[in-house]
């Protein structure tokens, strides 16, 4: 399971966005510093390709530290029912302070594993929340933080509802889930092994049978030599 968190607030998006030709679309906003951080986990099951991605949400005022990400966690506990996770994120102070681990330990059910520094691009959910700042979240001029999380929640229905989005989120890092088996090699025993050599051995000697050089006499004892050896089965050069 992959987790990251985010920011929004009443400052818009701004995107790319179709306007008619001489008018410049406008954004009028509030010029309101009010934020809200939103939590992200996409789960994917590292033995049954045929079960889908999961996807948790979660969203409230203010900022994520050590205490609330427990919270979370908790959540997603009870959400996973008893099965054992392997949690994957960056390495943000509050993912790695004494109390995370402290709670951590006493966590059977959860492993954490650490991402590589300055690598956001391996993290799924990372894709999740460019889609929502690209879709919903585009260009929204919110009076208050309750129309943005509306939008929010649509985005998440929206990607929810889309089976493929999650897999194409994990399939854009690079990583995967499900090794590929190796192909299935088949034992060959000493006897057929040396069977298959001189079977070989056999077929070379026909195919590429050397010509040895021969010389004639000829009228005032010139030398004449073989002709050059021929692609495919070797015959005898003649005079």
């Amino acid at each position: 399971m992959f987790l990251d968190e985010s920011g929004v607030s009443l400052l818009p998006q701004i995107r790319r966005t179709y306007s008619p030709r001489g008018r410049t679309p406008l954004l009028r906003h509030r010029l309101n510093w009010k934020r809200a951080s939103m939590a992200g986990a996409l789960g994917y099951h590292p033995t049954d390709p045929d079960r889908g991605a999961r996807l948790c949400f979660h969203l409230k005022p203010g900022s994520y530290d050590t205490a609330t990400l427990i919270e979370v966690l908790e959540q997603m506990k009870a959400f996973y029912r008893g099965e054992r996770v392997v949690l994957v994120w960056d390495g943000l102070s509050a993912h790695w302070s004494r109390a995370m681990r402290a709670w951590v330990a006493g966590q059977d059910w959860l492993t954490l594993e650490r991402l590589p520094a300055y690598a956001p691009e391996l993290n799924p959910v990372e894709l999740l929340w460019s889609s929502l700042k690209k879709r919903e979240l585009a260009n929204l001029a919110g009076d208050h933080l309750a129309d943005v999380a509306d939008a929010t929640e649509q985005g998440i229905h929206r990607i929810n509802d889309n089976p493929q989005l999650p897999w194409s989120f994990l399939a854009h890092t690079g990583l995967t889930i499900h090794p590929q088996h190796p192909p299935n090699l088949r034992k060959i025993s000493r006897a057929a092994l040396r069977s298959r050599r001189r079977r070989t051995s056999r077929r070379q000697r026909q195919w590429f049978r050397p010509v040895r050089p021969r010389s004639e006499s000829a009228g005032l004892g010139t030398a004449r030599t073989a002709e050059p050896v021929r692609s495919g089965p070797c015959s005898a050069p003649t005079s």
